[in-house]
């Protein structure tokens, strides 16, 4: 019998940052993970999937050389196997920063390498049967890529993003099956370096897009590269020659390989939280204070991936944060949610920011935009498709949200963010400088045309110039 004053189950990113709060007010503590240690971003997720992307986009770019007068594309090849040991290889360096900044800094008996579950609310027993009294006890086990148990007939060629990163080679062809962050990252990059993808998902929108221009405008770019299958679910026929037969709707594909992006499914499932008393939901998730990480009343917290709400990085740090400070205290404290952003690494980028086009009172919500086709920066850089909407309330004009499609958009997307964490107006956004020419001229442009429709009479002086209370000496 091992007794602390906490126990973190999981060593994942929400993990590490509980634990990095838990340090500050006690060294009884224990952290258990039984999986492959490095956190899911810097082994299969985040970073990795950004160096793909980026030899992808590198090599992508050869397509207009030929209009900026760069003669010899056609000799341009990229070698699979480079690439990917070029992705394997940064891959270990960011998993090796992760641990070597936390993990490894733990003394031995900190760190408890198994897989454990709930004997009780306080306590908990290993796979070796050896048992961990804690007082508290923080949940932060993450979550792992959903496959229907139907496609275990040729699970032998599905992937997922858990053993993408791995592949030495790639398939010739390849029918991505979810279009959400991850299919879409991963598809186009796929096109890009030669694998003939076919992008499918049951509904009718791409990368959880709430708002219907912006989806629109989406769809039609990247279906530009490759085909993109919407509003019919997959069904998969194994072949007699090896290959896979995909259909949705009346259309029909033969693939070597299926990448399953359909989303992560929390891992709860082995913990046999019911022995707690805890409240369950109906995905296996305990019922929890988003405020403040807690599991009803009881001693037990929650943060990361395994809450099934916000599988991001800096949503998993966040919760992590909270729940490891909390545990510490006599009452946990709640604590405000930050602006939500979520962010699509495809070319261009997907970005929404804020409230959702459809959480927004219509009557009292205006919506400025601009097409990306005109921006100077954009043009120059050969990337100037997309469009840009930006919604605030019309009385005030204070700043609510943002959906885009648009290159740099992840770069908007923080500015916007930012301004709507602080609460700022339309008026007072308009009164930043603005160099030029850079893409942040777009976010200008559509804030001048969604200033024009809020219900505000200008002053005499223009409104996104300030004047001094009084004349310069």
């Amino acid at each position: 019998m091992i007794e602390v004053e906490v126990a973190i189950i999981g060593a994942g990113s929400a993990g590490i940052y509980c634990m990095g709060q838990v340090k500050r007010f006690t060294d009884s503590f224990v952290l258990i993970d039984g999986g492959e240690l490095g956190t899911t971003c810097a082994r299969v997720g985040c970073m990795p999937s950004k160096v793909l992307i980026q030899v992808a986009e590198d090599f992508h770019r050869r397509t207009i050389f030929e209009r900026e007068g760069i003669e010899g594309k056609e000799h341009l090849s990229v070698n699979i196997e480079d690439a990917m040991e070029h992705v394997q290889d940064l891959r270990d360096a960011f998993v090796d920063q992760t641990l070597s900044s936390s993990i490894d800094l733990l003394p031995e008996e900190k760190l408890i390498e198994s897989n454990v579950h709930f004997i009780d609310a306080n306590t908990l027993e290993t796979e070796t049967g050896d048992q961990i009294k804690a007082q508290k006890i923080i949940i932060a086990t993450g979550s792992r890529p959903i496959v229907p148990d139907a496609w275990q007939e040729f699970a032998d060629k599905i992937i997922t993003s858990d053993e993408v990163f791995e592949l030495q080679q790639l398939p010739e062809s390849i029918a991505v099956i979810g279009l959400g962050v991850i299919g879409l990252e991963i598809g186009q990059s796929l096109n890009r370096l030669g694998v003939n993808v076919t992008g499918i998902d049951q509904q009718t929108i791409i990368s959880g897009l709430d708002d219907a221009d912006i989806n629109a405008t989406a769809i039609e770019i990247i279906s530009r590269e490759f085909p993109l299958w919407l509003g019919h679910a997959a069904e998969i026929t194994l072949l007699d020659n090896g290959r896979l037969k995909v259909s949705a709707g009346n259309n029909s594909v033969e693939v070597d390989k299926i990448f399953a992006s359909l989303g992560r499914r929390p891992n709860t499932d082995k913990l046999k939280l019911e022995t707690t008393g805890l409240e369950i939901s109906d995905n296996g998730v305990p019922a929890f204070n988003a405020h403040t990480m807690q599991l009803g009343n009881s001693s037990i917290y929650i943060a990361g991936d395994c809450t099934n709400e916000k599988p991001i990085l800096h949503e998993a740090g966040f919760e992590g944060r909270v729940a490891g400070y909390n545990i510490m205290q006599d009452k946990p404290l709640a604590f405000k949610l930050k602006t939500p952003l979520a962010i699509t690494f495809c070319e261009p980028n997907i970005v929404t920011v804020g409230a959702k086009l459809s959480e927004l009172d219509a009557d009292n919500t205006a919506i400025g935009e601009i097409k990306m086709a005109p921006v100077g920066r954009a043009l120059i850089m050969g990337k100037n498709r997309g469009l840009i909407r930006i919604y605030a309330e019309k009385k005030s004009g204070k700043l609510l949200g943002a959906s885009m499609v648009c290159v740099k958009g992840e770069n908007l997307g923080h500015l916007l963010c930012w301004c709507i964490e602080m609460e700022m107006t339309v008026q007072q956004i308009l009164r930043m400088p603005f160099y030029h020419p850079v893409i942040e001229e777009a976010l200008q442009a559509a804030l001048y045309n969604l200033k024009g429709k809020l219900d505000i009479e200008d002053s005499h002086w223009p409104m996104e110039i300030q004047p001094l209370t009084r004349h310069p000496d």
